[in-house]
């Protein structure tokens, strides 16, 4: 491991740039868009501390990686780094010691989250704990400023991240949260306009990478009953995240991929998820220098596709892995996923409706035959006939893959299925990927979070809705329901909300880089929308599970966020 750390920091002081640190803070903080555009890579942790950094984290001298990017500078980095020289501190007791007088470490979760009697009640007890204001971040902190407050995840998630959002304001609106629904939005729309695109969350250290857009729902839900109206208004904003995540297209060939767009082999352009930065995530170094150690593969080529999953919000699941199993194998950037396609043709359709509303007629074609060319694509690439699901797609191999996972519900929502399509995918669903705490991942079980046995509020969601959307809503009001049961169980014998549950023994969830976390802002949000569209699952069902409740890590924890 020595080897490896002399190696690892060796090739990490290549890579720092040599910037005027105040200068680099400022323009992080206040440089308007192009300028942001052009240097989004600025000033984060890894850059300002150079050998400290990668020590610190290649040491593991704090149990979560995350710890150490969130800290807040007590002195400039320079001055900082000169100390760093003139301590030498050999032992991991004197490097900490040292961390602990130049940072101020982001505080544990003790927020004691007052008794409830209802699991709607505890939602409502949550969101004041869970939003932030909106102030401006120390000189050196890798948090971004925006303009409104907002709602985080919880437990390690100290900032609000991009998808996460959405699944959060579904649950905001019904609970009388209106206002801050719409503040969110206003942050989003100050992100897109600073930085050219959304982040995957407020830090510098995400703004390499964005997530799944879902920008243009989230606007959606400011007018329910004419959301066109709403596209019409952000009209701006929603056009540039869409040229952001088509940047790369001129000049493309069939078989080439630049940037998140792949051209097909019949020249359609469809898209993939992607990361402008080929290093280690700084969120999870140690992690990611370990997985491309292991691979055997060129390092830059790991840590992008790493930081490709990451883009995607799956992160990590089989989908991504060569041989569906093993991280070192990831190779997320060879993949077209169906999940994304969806979105973006859902982006597409959204910016057509708001042209119209604006009596564009000429913006309101060319996205709607877009969006139209895209359906044909992701009929063509992403549908696989003989097994009767969406699936996503390899575009070096020019394979579909055969695995079946949550994703294929995506078509659904959006609607860019046909009826024989949503029909096939209903069935598997059903047969496959439902199981008696709601729906599956995917059908392996990896140890990666996004796999089985684990389900996610934000699948269960795009479930509900897709199989509401083509009339199978007894599917849907089961799904809701046995979601709803898992949540309300898991929280009668805990007192948590957490970010993930394993659904097919109705408990917590498990697996990933991380302890579970609870909070939790997706979680919360979308089973007060459940319980809003499904008033009769607001009766308590019985507790099938609780003698194995005991025996979860969340079980033991205090009730604090």
């Amino acid at each position: 491991m020595s080897c490896l750390l002399r190696q690892v920091t060796a090739n990490n002081a290549k890579r720092i740039r040599r910037l005027t640190l105040p200068a680099a803070w400022l323009f992080g903080l206040l440089a308007p868009a192009p300028y942001a555009m052009a240097h989004a890579h600025y000033a984060t942790p890894s850059r300002l501390f150079g050998p400290l950094f990668v020590r610190v984290q290649m040491q593991a001298l704090f149990p979560d990686g995350k710890t150490f990017v969130d800290a807040i500078p007590k002195a400039p980095p320079a001055v900082i780094l000169k100390r760093y020289r003139m301590a030498d501190p050999r032992s991991r007791e004197a490097l900490l010691r040292f961390v602990e007088r130049n940072f101020t470490l982001p505080a544990e979760p003790r927020t004691q989250v007052p008794a409830t009697r209802t699991l709607r009640q505890h939602i409502a007890v949550l969101w004041p704990l869970l939003t932030r204001p909106a102030t401006v971040p120390p000189p050196y902190s890798s948090l971004l400023y925006v303009p409104k407050p907002y709602v985080v995840p919880g437990g390690r998630f100290r900032e609000f991240y991009y998808w996460d959002s959405y699944f959060t304001m579904l649950g905001l609106i019904p609970d009388g949260r209106m206002a801050t629904a719409r503040g969110m939005v206003d942050d989003f729309s100050y992100l897109i306009r600073t930085y050219g695109h959304i982040p995957n969350g407020t830090r510098t250290y995400f703004l390499s990478r964005s997530q799944p857009p879902v920008y243009y729902l989230m606007v959606s839900l400011l007018d329910a009953r004419d959301p066109a109206r709403a596209w019409s208004e952000h009209l701006g904003d929603l056009e540039r995240e869409y040229a952001y995540w088509m940047r790369g297209a001129a000049g493309l060939h069939p078989g080439q991929a630049r940037r998140n767009v792949v051209d097909m082999p019949d020249g359609a352009l469809l898209n993939r998820y992607w990361d402008s930065d080929d290093t280690p995530r700084e969120e999870s170094y140690r992690q990611d220098i370990l997985t491309a150690h292991a691979s055997g593969r060129p390092p830059a080529e790991v840590y992008r596709d790493l930081r490709a999953a990451a883009e995607s919000g799956w992160d990590f699941s089989s989908r991504w892995l060569g041989d569906g199993r093993t991280l070192a194998t990831i190779r997320t950037t060879d993949i077209v996923p169906v999940d994304l396609n969806s979105l973006l043709y859902g982006l597409e359709e959204a910016i057509a409706q708001g042209c119209e509303a604006n009596q564009d007629s000429t913006c309101a074609r060319r996205f709607s035959a877009r969006a139209q060319r895209r359906r044909t694509a992701i009929d063509r690439y992403l549908w696989d006939a003989r097994r009767g699901y969406f699936t996503d797609y390899d575009w070096r191999t020019r394979k579909r893959s055969s695995e079946l996972s949550a994703a294929t519900l995506y078509p659904l929502f959006v609607g860019l299925a046909d009826t024989r399509q949503a029909t096939a995918v209903t069935d598997m669903t059903r047969a496959r990927l439902l199981q008696q705490g709601g729906m599956v991942t995917t059908t392996l079980a990896t140890g990666q979070q996004w796999d089985a046995p684990n389900g996610w509020a934000p699948l269960q969601w795009i479930g509900v809705r897709a199989l509401a959307r083509y009339g199978h809503r007894a599917l849907a009001h089961e799904l809701a329901r046995r979601w709803v049961a898992t949540v309300r169980r898991v929280y009668d014998h805990t007192g948590k909300l957490v970010e993930k549950y394993n659904v097919e023994q109705e408990l917590p969830g498990g697996g990933g880089e991380y302890p579970l976390q609870d909070g939790f802002g997706w979680t919360n949000g979308v089973t007060e929308a459940l319980l809003a569209r499904y008033p009769d699952l607001i009766s308590r069902p019985p507790h099938r599970a609780a003698e194995h409740l005991a025996r979860t890590p969340v079980a033991s924890a205090h009730r604090t966020l």
